[in-house]
């Protein structure tokens, strides 16, 4: 069956959009880049109108899925629940997170390597805690690995350690020692690791202590 465009119209809510209307009734709205081709007195079959609103729920979801990443970087995973939760169907979703791998607007290996070293920096965590996150985002477990093999653990713990040890300098050492093996421990780290990291962080703060005591002194 044929239909005939009898008028096109930009939606005044959302000027991105145009009302369809065929044989003189309104039939459905298009996102404009889908309707850019279409012309008052076309000619409209039903294949061609199905395709029409196949390319415009594409259109829709994948301007979903870029105001999405716009908040941060994003997995694969977590574009594909997005769009579900939404009842896009898998082979649009697939469609779309193929062209946002073209355009490297997603990358689960890059994501991967930004979120360790963000967390290296801010707030350091065991690898095993890196991982747990890493997973729970739906990032592939051998991507998650291959970023984890140059990562210290130790390194880790220490960067972990120096910056909440501040909070606790002024204990005395054995009730330090317990806090900070507690704090790693909720970082992910395990006794073997904290056992070497938590004496070096007291050595390391009394002895600036004392170092700048002397400096006062003299």
């Amino acid at each position: 069956m044929e239909h005939t465009i009898t008028q096109l119209g930009v939606q005044k809510r959302n000027p991105q959009r145009v009302n369809v209307y065929l044989d003189g009734d309104y039939a459905f709205g298009l996102a404009r880049i889908v309707a850019g081709w279409l012309k008052i007195g076309q000619i409209l079959s039903d294949e061609q109108i199905i395709q029409l609103q196949t390319e415009d729920q594409y259109e829709s979801a994948y301007q979903r899925s870029l105001k999405f990443l716009s908040y941060r970087p994003r997995t694969q995973a977590e574009i594909r629940q997005n769009l579900k939760q939404h009842e896009i169907p898998d082979e649009v979703i697939d469609r779309i997170i193929e062209r946002l791998a073209e355009l490297r607007m997603v990358d689960d290996t890059a994501f991967t390597q930004t979120w360790i070293e963000n967390r290296s920096a801010f707030r350091p965590r065991s690898r095993r805690a890196l991982s747990h996150e890493l997973r729970q985002r739906g990032v592939d477990p051998q991507i998650i690995e291959q970023s984890l093999e140059t990562v210290d653990e130790q390194t880790l713990a220490y960067q972990a350690a120096s910056k909440q040890a501040g909070k606790y300098k002024d204990l005395d050492y054995q009730l330090f020692r317990q806090k900070m093996y507690g704090f790693l421990a909720r970082r992910g780290f395990n006794y073997e690791v904290s056992a070497q990291i938590v004496p070096q962080i007291w050595d390391e703060i009394h002895n600036k202590d004392m170092k700048n005591g002397e400096e006062v002194d003299t």
